[in-house]
């Protein structure tokens, strides 16, 4: 049976999928998938055993210039890939008009969530077979409970496998070191970066290395101003996404907050606190083993906001540094809490 599976971006998106792969393959031995995917992200889907062909799209590219993607053939051979092999299903794994729109071009049925489960409920108009999955639920049970629905078979019980082979990433052998994922999209999403300086300076003692990635410009501006000074700390070279993987696979633990890389993290089996202010862990949290969600108590959290309202009080004012320790959500997940909370997941590691 050969499946071609829908689901662009993002980066975490992406990553919870992969335990549906895991659950399909043992329900249904030979079952094969190709995958569409971002560009960006291409690399992902290759990790896994039961994926043969990688098709990369470029949508968030596309759209800035519709002409040049007509003009230089991309999108005549994106169709083309698409229609080089017959599928016995297509799996919208997305559930939003541009990835059901996409199905469209390929002459195969498809499945995908209905009207009351997809994020975009009018996305389900383009399938010819419309499941039902309870909202309110984690993403990476919801896309096993999908798959299970559109292929037939029981959900396995218990936590899912990701199914990446670790050992394909070739690592060396390395001193003991943490990764601080320190990199998001939302402003409200940020540790404050007193912390993470603070934090970082709380790891010299334990004889932690601390290894800090970025992805861009203002990321390793913050990296630096972290590392300044701090002999165990390393801002590490600009690497690709199989770099990064490299990295994660070897540490100790990652401290994250909610990233696309804190799920890379989780599915590498790498021992990870994600710390969340605005945003739900119960639904969008790293998922795997080893994996600690600290999530704030803070009055209005999670508020998934990508701005923040709270108007500080006379307390707050009086207690906080409002330049140094924005938002104020993160205060109740102060560097103190945070490295207790490491220690003691490095302890349960080392016994284990």
């Amino acid at each position: 049976m050969r499946v071609l599976i829908i689901k662009t971006s993002s980066l975490g998106d992406v990553i919870h999928t992969l335990p549906a792969l895991t659950d399909a393959a043992k329900a249904l031995p030979g079952i094969r998938f190709d995958w569409v995917v971002e560009e960006g992200f291409a690399e992902i889907p290759a990790w896994h055993p039961a994926v043969d062909q990688v098709i990369p799209v470029a949508i968030r590219r596309w759209r800035k210039n519709l002409w040049q993607t007509l003009k230089s053939g991309e999108w005549k051979a994106f169709k083309q890939r698409l229609r080089a092999h017959r599928y016995d299903l297509v799996i919208d794994a997305q559930g939003l008009l541009k990835s059901a729109w996409l199905t469209r071009l390929v002459k195969a049925p498809v499945a995908g969530l209905d009207r009351y489960s997809a994020r975009e409920g009018l996305s389900s108009r383009f399938y010819d077979r419309r499941l039902s999955v309870a909202v309110g639920q984690h993403a990476v049970e919801r896309v096993r409970q999908l798959f299970a629905l559109a292929l037939a078979y029981d959900l396995p019980e218990g936590l899912g496998d990701y199914g990446l082979d670790r050992a394909r990433l070739q690592l060396p052998p390395t001193a003991p070191y943490v990764v601080f994922l320190h990199g998001t999209t939302w402003a409200t999403k940020h540790w404050p970066e007193a912390y993470w300086r603070e934090l970082a300076e709380r790891m010299g003692p334990r004889k932690l290395q601390v290894c800090l990635p970025w992805g861009n410009a203002e990321e390793k501006a913050r990296a630096e101003r972290i590392a300044a000074g701090l002999a165990h700390c390393q801002v590490l070279p600009r690497l690709n996404l199989v770099g990064v993987a490299r990295v994660l696979a070897a540490a100790k633990a990652c401290i994250a907050v909610d990233t696309g890389l804190g799920h890379l993290a989780a599915a590498l089996d790498v021992p990870t606190i994600s710390l969340f202010g605005p945003t739900n862990p119960g639904l969008t949290g790293a998922y795997g083993r080893s994996q600690v969600h600290q999530g704030s108590d803070f009055p209005c959290a999670p508020c998934l906001q990508k701005k923040c309202t709270y108007r500080p009080s006379a307390e707050d004012l009086r207690r906080f540094d409002l330049k140094r320790e924005w938002p104020l959500c993160f205060t109740r997940l102060n560097p103190e809490h945070v490295a207790s909370r490491l220690s003691a997941l490095l302890l349960a590691e080392d016994v284990r």
